[in-house]
């Protein structure tokens, strides 16, 4: 999604960068500003000119600068680093398995079988499953894609949404992913980072409609891959095989789940939403865990 297609809302600009896209408001005028210009303050970041008004009014010092390196690394510094990050632990986690011996000592004990999370079925509580599944693919092109699609979608919604918030969108998307695996498929083991990836996908979606972007072809490209996820089941039936697979139940879920925290990015943005942002999210994920106990009632 390029900066152009998000100028139809100018506000989600900085007004002393218009070629810039934040999230980000002054806490005195509420005008948007983008990372070179905010002044962090005791109650939030301001814009240069509300700085100066304060300075003014107060008759305080000006406030000294760090050095212009520094302030360069500090400001400019937009690299998606937590979506490098994670293709480097999921490459890593692929290499190893590669080792002979290894691929299938590192698929038993990362990937997600839902009933080695409950003692109560196979006397083993192994929670980490739920998110050491991003990190195990069945093969290079499964690896390939799915960080594939991770860079793409990464180098439009982390630099938007800040490394932490865009961490925290990938980990709960998929934790959705893999509570559905839980409540839709208790019996299948499945490895992958496609639960993680279609909730990007749902994020951005919502986001990009919130801001007036032009989301076309993001719903076309999102349509096309829930063809692809769910045509196995249109052409073999509802069945499915053992074995480890790609699960249809990961893909809605992450999907979902990265639609409703978009949702929350979107509605409260402005600093003074940001204690509610952080209670929605973990409102969230403490509905997603709650949401396991359903097995033991089903079982």
């Amino acid at each position: 999604m390029s900066a152009s297609e998000l100028r139809s809302n100018p506000d989600n600009f900085c007004y002393r960068h218009p070629d810039r896209q934040s999230f980000v408001l002054c806490q005195r005028c509420l005008r948007t500003i983008c990372a070179e210009c905010q002044t962090q303050m005791p109650v939030g970041v301001i814009c240069p000119e509300c700085l100066r008004d304060q300075q003014k009014s107060s008759g305080a010092p000006r406030p000294r600068r760090a050095p212009r390196i520094l302030r360069a690394v500090r400001s400019d510094d937009s690299r998606p680093l937590v979506t490098y990050g994670i293709i480097g632990v999921t490459f890593f986690a692929f290499v190893v398995g590669l080792i002979p011996g290894a691929g299938a000592v590192v698929q038993s004990l990362l990937a997600l079988y839902p009933p080695l999370l409950y003692p109560q079925f196979s006397g083993t509580f192994q929670p980490w499953r739920l998110f050491t599944v991003l990190f195990v693919h069945s093969g290079f092109w499964h690896v390939g894609l799915n960080m594939l699609a991770l860079w793409m979608l990464g180098r439009s919604l982390e630099p938007m949404l800040g490394r932490g918030r865009f961490l925290w969108l990938y980990l709960l998307s998929g934790l959705g992913g893999s509570v559905a695996v839980v409540l839709f498929g208790f019996t299948s083991a499945v490895v992958g980072a496609s639960g993680a990836i279609f909730g990007l996908f749902g994020a951005l979606l919502v986001i990009g409609r919130h801001i007036g972007a032009n989301i076309t072809g993001i719903a076309v490209v999102l349509g096309i891959n829930l063809v692809i996820t769910f045509l196995p089941l249109l052409t073999s039936g509802l069945g499915g095989g053992g074995g480890v697979q790609i699960s249809w139940q990961a893909h809605v879920g992450g999907l979902a789940v990265g639609a409703l925290v978009g949702l929350i990015y979107a509605r409260t943005r402005t600093i003074r939403r940001r204690k509610l942002q952080i209670w929605l999210l973990g409102a969230t994920a403490a509905a997603l865990i709650a949401l396991l106990a359903v097995p033991l009632a089903l079982y």
